[in-house]
């Protein structure tokens, strides 16, 4: 068990107080970023945050996709657990069920919208983290 240690000032950041990952998590957490790295999956997540629950064929509309393509990117994310179903009638809605997909996207817009000149990557971090951690 090797705990690896910051060798900067203590962070509220939860994910130093973890062991060093083993290979089997390497390879579910890269899963799961596969997953999220898809530019229509990580839109209808959003509208999912936004929304709580909508239908498969408000979200197709809402994002002007096809129905078809909505329904085969909401099966990869009901596969991993990030989504469940619920049946109203011939309807299917769909809502967040990992809600730690919420903060992840949210500190992927984070990053995103505070990206700056190359080499302030560490501040950009900071000010993220700042704002979410407190």
């Amino acid at each position: 068990m090797t705990i690896i240690k910051s060798p900067g000032p203590k962070s509220k950041c939860p994910i130093r107080k973890r062991t060093l990952l083993t290979r089997v998590q390497a390879g579910g957490v890269a899963t799961v970023f596969k997953v999220l790295a898809n530019d229509t999956r990580l839109r209808i997540l959003h509208a999912l945050c936004l929304t709580g629950e909508i239908s498969q064929g408000n979200l197709a509309s809402q994002l002007g996709l096809r129905p078809q393509a909505v329904s085969n990117q909401l099966a990869k994310l009901h596969d991993l657990g990030i989504v469940a179903t619920r049946r109203e009638g011939i309807h299917i809605h769909y809502r967040l069920v990992d809600l730690c997909v919420t903060s992840l996207l949210d500190q992927a817009l984070c990053l995103f919208e505070q990206a700056g000149p190359p080499g302030s990557l560490s501040n950009r971090t900071q000010v993220c983290c700042q704002r979410n951690l407190g």
